[in-house]
């Protein structure tokens, strides 16, 4: 009990920011696109800055948990896109959320609470890669005719770079200069998920199959691709225990930020990122009850 205690205390907040998106979607019915676009081009791209560039960590030393995550992420990927064939529905729907998860902020939140402070640097390389793939790659998936360089454009893609070569050459901003950066990605994953809640107001109960698999086979492909791609690189026991935490998270929020933005079907990747974050009420006390010490 204690420990389904600790994870609800990680995710109940995100369940509360979306359910008052709920509510202010039924009341209100307000116009998000505008909101979406700001969060997309401006708010997303400072925290995604302030978690690069502000690491004290040295990320030479993360290389092979890297390498395993991208091969994790790519595995899981392919699971997406053959779930959605089997269920008829659209691979670019289905399949992104299945691959790209929740890492930024639930999975280093619940690094921190499961692994304490020495987990932190791992959760943040996890981090950077699943974000690098999504912001690179996604985009791709969901229109054919994206470009590279049209994807170097995007402002999260150069707050992105431009925090890893802070961080490699370890460069530090002024800290004033810093904390107001941080303060606008601080706007970010609470925008997001009330966003998210306002869609919700639209899901419709004939769109739920697809959510309901999607919340089961996205922790099922990522604790199990972990597993064996950890094992496989012989990674420490640290590393593979972080991995596996890392494969249990839901769908990314930013899925259905990148579905409303090449309109792929938002209603229904709304439903299954929400439907997937309950179902991790259930999955991450599973990986921790796995990688968790006796």
């Amino acid at each position: 009990m204690d420990l389904f205690t600790r994870i609800l205390e990680v995710i109940f907040p995100v369940i509360a920011v979306v359910a008052v998106g709920v509510w202010a979607g039924r009341k209100h019915k307000p116009e998000m696109a505008v909101a979406n676009r700001l969060n997309m081009d401006y708010f997303t791209p400072a925290m995604v800055f302030t978690v690069m560039a502000g690491g004290d960590f040295h990320i030479r030393e993360y290389v092979w948990l890297a390498a395993g995550a991208a091969i994790s992420i790519a595995a899981c990927g392919l699971i997406g896109y053959l779930t959605a064939r089997a269920l008829h529905e659209a691979p670019k729907t289905v399949g992104l959320p299945i691959m790209i998860n929740n890492s930024g902020n639930l999975g280093i939140p619940l690094a921190l609470l499961a692994f304490g402070k020495e987990g932190m640097a791992a959760a943040v390389v996890l981090f950077l890669v699943s974000n690098t793939i999504h912001f690179t790659i996604g985009p791709w998936i969901l229109d054919h005719n994206a470009r590279m360089r049209d994807i170097w454009k995007i402002p999260m893609i150069q707050a992105a770079v431009l925090g890893l070569v802070f961080n490699v050459m370890q460069i530090h901003l002024w800290q004033p200069l810093m904390f107001a950066i941080r303060m606008l990605g601080d706007i970010s994953v609470p925008l997001m998920l009330f966003a998210l809640g306002v869609r919700l107001c639209d899901v419709k109960f004939s769109e739920s199959t697809a959510s309901m698999v999607a919340a089961v086979v996205r922790p099922l492909a990522g604790m199990g691709t972990a597993a064996l791609v950890g094992w496989s690189l012989n990674l420490s026991e640290a590393f593979i225990a972080q991995l596996i935490l890392f494969g249990s998270l839901p769908p990314a929020v930013l899925n259905y930020m990148f579905a409303e933005r090449y309109n792929q079907e938002p209603h229904k990747v709304a439903s299954i990122v929400m439907i997937g974050n309950l179902a991790g009420l259930v999955f991450i006390p599973i990986a921790l009850l796995i990688v968790l010490p006796r």
